[in-house]
This record gives structure tokens, sequence and C-alpha cells, in this order.
């Protein structure tokens, strides 16, 4: 066990043995099911015209939609970390794409597996890490998970038909598929999410299912960066094909999703079960125009523009969350990790940026508030943006000497209309949160550029 965690759960011991909450009858399965490139547009219950999405959309239905959920960050690495850890992006472990590093996570990071594992939960998860490569401590099964599958390193996870992929400590062989296709990588991970939700049936789980769908895939893989074995919903409409392929992907996505909660509820799990859906960061620039990937929001991935970072995000849990709510309330990634904990019965730990939002999943307004959220994005390149946002106000600025960029969220959710001049109190506000929010680190240097040499990889 990583002595910070023993020290965590030492102090925490007697708490938790104490709280009544902590009976597994009271406790919920919760599975977080999370996309890569989703846009907030994609989904038919965020306005989506062109896909159909009835799963996800019946996921809504019956239970929570919000309309200002935020994701960690910009880009997938920052983004998963800031999940993991709680910690938003000025502080979190991971705090970009670039430079890649072998490991991220560290022996004193805490994660939202550890905090559950110590509280009796069952952890496993598929798909997309990011965090940690193998041999390293920051790999998922050193970070608090039971089991693993999937694509520990991040530029391993832009190949759909991989010869291996990393399971638990080892690795599933898949020697000659990138040549024979006989194994389509999303496939293999729905198939072991589903195992594991029947092998924990029992007691509670922790399931974290980061597909990599829509994610454009290598370009060595696939000349025209997406990679599904059939276009099929969508293989007659008159569209390029590489819409017809993203397109496709979103209807495997649904459609497992679906699959997940069929068997929860065969299982009988359905009202001891929180399932979430969401998306890592917004859409790609590269989806085709008229599917509007990200609705009405302004910029896409990379960008801290709404489009960048605002994400759908549905929530079901039979019996205790109401069916058909919407929420505007303001949530984001770093929030999972102590609501999770609340649900429990398991101590936060300290000096964690996120705040609970459990009452704000059973459609109550927030009763824990935090003074601002903050993004930023481009660390080791030439210019480093920030982005804040202070109840309905919403400042950008890009590049260290750039100006800030002041949006009011409330009436502009496209961010059409900048209003700095208008409001030079907020924006020196924001300014001095800015300059505040991020701590120093080493790894993630601001305005060096490493371009060419041994810490720069393809930022994708």
């Amino acid at each position: 066990m990583k002595l910070n965690v023993f020290v965590y759960v030492i102090a925490s011991t007697f708490w938790f043995a104490s709280s009544a909450i902590a009976e597994d009858a009271a406790r919920p399965n919760i599975i977080f099911i999370m996309a890569d490139d989703l846009g907030y547009g994609d989904l038919g219950c965020y306005g989506q015209q062109l896909i159909s999405t009835p799963h996800i959309d019946q996921l809504a239905a019956e239970g929570i939609r919000f309309t200002q959920a935020y994701a960690g960050g910009s880009v997938c690495t920052a983004s998963r970390s800031v999940l993991m850890t709680g910690l938003h992006n000025g502080h979190t472990p991971a705090r970009d794409n670039v430079p890649h590093y072998r490991t991220y996570l560290q022996e004193s990071d805490i994660t939202i597996a550890e905090v559950l594992k110590q509280a009796g939960y069952h952890c496993g998860g598929v798909g997309k890490w990011s965090l940690g490569d193998a041999g390293t401590v920051g790999r998922a099964t050193n970070q608090g998970f039971d089991t693993w599958l999937g694509y520990l390193n991040q530029d391993h996870a832009h190949y759909y038909f991989t010869e291996y992929l990393d399971d638990d400590d080892g690795r599933l062989e898949l020697i000659g598929n990138s040549v024979a296709r006989q194994h389509y990588s999303h496939n293999l991970l729905t198939e072991r999410a589903l195992d594991f939700i029947r092998e924990s049936k029992t007691a509670p789980f922790f399931l974290y299912v980061a597909w990599t769908l829509p994610h454009f895939s290598a370009k060595d893989e696939d000349p025209d960066g997406l990679t599904v074995p059939s276009t099929a919903p969508y293989s007659d409409r008159s569209w390029d094909e590489r819409s017809k392929k993203y397109a496709a992907m979103v209807d495997m996505l649904d459609v497992d999703v679906g699959r997940i909660v069929n068997l929860v509820d065969e299982l009988g799990l359905d009202e001891n079960t929180l399932i979430i859906f969401t998306s890592d960061n917004g859409g790609h620039s590269s989806v085709w125009k008229d599917l509007n990937t990200n609705g009405p929001l302004r910029g896409y991935k990379r960008s801290l523009n709404e489009g960048g970072i605002r994400v759908p995000f549905v929530a079901r849990w039979p019996g205790t969350i109401p069916a058909g709510q919407t929420s505007d309330e303001v949530i984001a990634f770093q929030d999972m990790l102590p609501t999770f904990a609340e649900l429990a019965g398991a101590e936060t730990p300290p000096r964690i940026d996120g705040v609970s939002v459990v009452t704000a999943l059973r459609g109550g307004a927030m009763d824990q508030t935090r003074e601002f959220l903050y993004w930023d994005y481009g660390h080791c390149r030439r210019r480093y943006d920030q982005a804040v946002r202070w109840n309905d106000w919403k400042g950008i600025r890009l590049g260290t000497e750039g100006r800030i960029q002041l949006y009011d969220l409330a009436t502009d959710v496209s961010e059409s209309h900048d209003v700095a001049v208008k409001h030079p109190e907020v924006v020196r506000r924001i300014t001095r949160m800015m300059n505040s929010a991020a701590s120093p680190s080493e790894r993630y240097p601001i305005g060096r550029l490493y371009k060419g040499g041994p810490l720069w990889s393809r930022d994708n």
C-alpha cells in the first residue's frame, strides 16, 4: 500500500466504521462511463438531429441531464487527472497532453479508486487510462484499481486494431490484429466491463468505463483518421465517408451504454446503482460541421471556450434521482471524488478542489459553494492559455500577456460578445484568480517549447 494512502486510511478508519451510510445496502454501485472527444451536441438529448442516440437519451429521461457540466481539461490526460484526483487543472499532477512522460501519478497521489477501494468497493476499469504506463507507479492497478483492461499510454489508445491491450499488470496479446483486424478494441473493452458487473454484483463496486470512441485514430491505422468496423447504420447516407464513420462510432457508444444499463437492470441492481455518462472534453474541430458536434458552444477540443470544456453529463439512479430532471447546476470533474466518497461513506482526502454534488445529482441545488472553476492549456508551447468561471462570468486569457476576454454565460452561452470593457472590476477579479490558481510544477514550465526534443510528442 502506498505510504500516504496508508496514513489516510488509518486516519479515516474510525470515522468510516462509525458512519451509518457505510452499510452496504446504503452504498450504491457506481458506473462512470466516459466517451473520448464526444461533443456537447452529439447526443439527441442535447439537441443532435442527425445521429440517433436512443439509449443515452433514455438514460437521461430516467434520471437527470446537466446543462452546465465541465470536464477537467480541454484535452484527455489533464481531464482524466482532474477526474481521478479531485484537483483542478492548475493543481492536478497531469495538466496537459505534452510533454509525455511514462508516468504521471505518483506514490503521493490519491485517486477515486483508492478512496472507494478502502471503503470496501471492488474497483475495475476499461479503456484509456493516460496516467501511467506499464511498469510505473502510475499505472491503474497501482492507483486503486483491482483490474484494468485497455490502454495505459494515451498514444497507444489511437489504435483500434491494436496488437495488444494492457490487462492488469500484463498484456492481452492480439498478435496480427493490425493486419487481420479481427478484434476491434472497443468490443473487447465492453465485454470486459459487462463481465466485471456480473462478477461484482454481490458487493459494492466502482466501474470506470473510459471508452476511446469517438476519438480520431492514428493516421497510420486509417488515413482519414477514423477507424470503425462498419459505417452502419449510416452507410446509406449521402455524407462523406468520414462523417459516416464518426456517426457509426457514436452509435456504437450508444448501443453499448444500453447494454450496460440493461445488464444492471437484469441483475436487479438498478435501484442501487448510479450510472453516469459523460465525455472527457469537447468535440473535435474535424467533425463535419453539419453534425454540430458542440451544439451552440464556441470552440472545440484544446480550446478553453465552452466548446472545449463543457460536456454532456447524464446520471440515472432509480428511486434516488427523480426521472426527467434537467439541472443547470454547475458541476465539474473534480467534484466526482468527493461526491463518490460521500456516497460510499468514505472520508474525502484533504486539500482537494472538488466539492460534493450529491444534492445536485438528486435534482436539488448545490449545498456547497466554491469560489471559481479553473482550466489552463498550452504548457511547454509558445502560448499558455487560462480560463476561469466565476458565477456566470467566464474569463479567458490567450497567452500570459494576453488581455482578458469576458463573457456572461447567463445570456451568451456561445461566447459571442466580449464585455470586458464594460466590467473592469470583474476582469480585475478574474485576473487575480488566474494569477493564483496554478501551482508551479517542474513538469509544466510555462512558455518553453520542447518541439523536436526528448519531451515533445504530437498532441492528440
